[in-house]
């Protein structure tokens, strides 16, 4: 899929004001609120734009501590555990990969006590072969989108 300039544009507004209004991005990028619309309507309707959600600092509310975990899977059962993992709201991002692990996913959790509850709780699973957790000591980058390219008219 191609997308033009105007909609490049347009996510970039997004991305620095996800709360901005029809009107505003219509000024900022000089075209009519029907215009922004009818673009923004289209990205939501490909899937580009999937929704417009708040930033959230975990650490700030708590769940300071976040942990990757590597996990090799029985080939037949990597849906049933990747499906598994989705489910459990402590996991942000779930990943299945190639290389020496099947499966990356990211939990944020309140404490060492409660990451080491929940990481048992899942290798108690037959079909989970091996893992590798390691604890992140410190987020130098997290969660960030990137502006797309515009082209200077």
């Amino acid at each position: 899929m191609t997308y033009d300039n105007l909609d490049s544009q347009l996510i970039n507004a997004l991305l620095g004001d996800g709360r901005a209004s029809l009107r505003s991005l219509g000024e900022e990028l000089d075209v009519s609120v029907t215009t922004v619309s009818n673009h923004i309507n289209d990205l939501e309707a490909k899937g580009v734009i999937e929704g417009y959600t708040p930033i959230i600092d975990y650490g700030e509310l708590g769940y300071g501590v976040t942990a990757i975990m590597q996990l090799k899977v029985e080939g037949a059962a990597l849906t049933e555990i990747v499906d598994r993992l989705k489910d459990q709201d402590q996991i942000v991002s779930v990943y299945e990969v190639t290389g020496d692990y099947d499966i990356i996913a990211l939990g944020k959790f309140g404490d060492t006590d409660g990451m080491n509850a929940q990481i048992k709780e899942l290798l108690a699973d037959v079909d989970i072969r091996e893992s590798n957790t390691s604890v992140v000591l410190n987020a130098e980058k997290e969660n960030r989108q990137f502006e797309l390219d515009v082209d200077e008219e």
